[in-house]
């Protein structure tokens, strides 16, 4: 996510072949490519280069980090968790932040350039929908900064930049795992899948979804709406009441400011809900059954505490893994007996490739 990954999500899925992020990053040596040849995990900072003076790289004395989202960056989720964390990092360490929401993708290159103008020492990006802006790095306008992008599909490695990414189709997929869990254990087998457009980041999660599900109740079904738009709360309630109509007893609102209408909606009926991205366990209006964390603020906080010790590099990707990684990672609400024991090392096979995602989306997920 793509995104889920987008909306909210398309960060969360955009790697078009599902693999691991190393492979989708590759251009195969085009201009521009990692000079270095490193690709780093989450938890290394070997390779690319260290902006000087970090992070008061542009040396005027005090710290200003510029986010530019293509999301409601008030939306209780993916995106507003992003300029959460940049509001909640940059407050401790008494920094400014300076962001704009509902960024339109024609509009990157001009937000990032408007952004350097206001000499800030780091953009970042809220989702990859804005890699249209990602040009502006090299230019001379923003020439002291350091830059932040989550990465999906084929984004190059340049120098300018830091990109950040998971193996999006690992959360979508123990997400299902997870509620097939609790499905089990209430006798049921029909479940809804409800997103935005359907492009091919959520119709891939929507896949995995399935397949997670499938890995607990093989008989399971799945009801995919694709509603065209991740913030229409309108448009979240018809799918979820179509959806209720149908049986549907488990859903994932893979959406964005349209989750709270659809969860909020499946509440009402007893359908189990997972979130898309964040934490949402303690929340009780909606309530969700499932939380599947791959928030990008989770991501960004990483970036920060680098950057404010002088040791972000550009030029450089970070790949968090499930069950290597403390993110992406997901967690029943309110587990019972073994469920959480069982989930814990479902993750676990993942991250020791016990259990290879790709695979089993490819055999249970169509």
């Amino acid at each position: 996510m793509t995104a889920h990954r987008r909306g909210r999500v398309a960060a969360a899925l955009a790697c078009v072949s599902l693999l691991s992020f190393t492979a989708c990053a590759s251009n195969n040596g085009s201009p521009g490519a990692n000079p270095t040849g490193v690709i780093p995990t989450a938890n290394s900072t070997e390779g690319g280069t260290l902006p000087p003076g970090e992070p008061d790289v542009n040396g005027d004395g005090k710290v200003v980090i510029g986010v530019l989202s293509p999301g409601d960056i008030n939306d209780h989720g993916y995106y507003q968790s992003f300029v959460d964390e940049a509001d909640r990092f940059a407050a401790q360490q008494g920094w400014t932040v300076i962001k704009r929401g509902s960024v339109a993708p024609t509009d990157a290159l001009a937000a990032a350039r408007a952004l350097c103008q206001q000499h800030v020492d780091m953009v970042a990006l809220g989702a990859s929908e804005l890699k249209d802006a990602i040009p502006a790095a090299a230019e001379p306008v923003c020439d002291k900064t350091a830059w932040y992008v989550p990465a999906s599909g084929n984004l190059p490695v340049t120098p300018k930049i830091m990109l950040s990414s998971d193996i999006a189709s690992q959360s979508v997929f123990v997400g299902g795992y997870a509620v097939g869990m609790l499905m089990k254990a209430k006798g049921v087998t029909k479940a809804g899948f409800i997103a935005g457009p359907a492009a091919d980041y959520s119709t891939r999660a929507a896949a995995a979804f399935r397949a997670g599900i499938r890995e607990v109740i093989p008989e399971a079904t799945v009801t995919n709406t694709f509603t065209g738009d991740n913030n229409d709360s309108a448009k979240a309630k018809e799918a979820m009441q179509a959806q209720i109509s149908q049986g549907v007893k488990a859903v994932y609102p893979y959406l964005g400011g349209g989750t709270d209408a659809a969860a909020s909606l499946a509440n009402t009926s007893g359908v189990m809900t997972l979130t898309p991205g964040t934490d949402r366990c303690s929340s009780t209006s909606p309530k969700f059954d499932v939380s599947v964390l791959f928030s990008p603020g989770d991501y960004f906080a990483a970036a920060l505490q680098d950057f404010a010790a002088g040791k972000l590099r550009m030029g450089i990707a970070r790949v968090w893994k499930m069950g290597v990684d403390p993110y992406p990672t997901v967690k029943i609400c309110n587990p019972t007996g073994d469920q959480n024991t069982m989930l814990q090392k479902f993750i676990a096979d993942i991250g020791s490739n016990k259990i290879d995602v790709d695979t089993e989306v490819q055999k249970l997920g169509s």
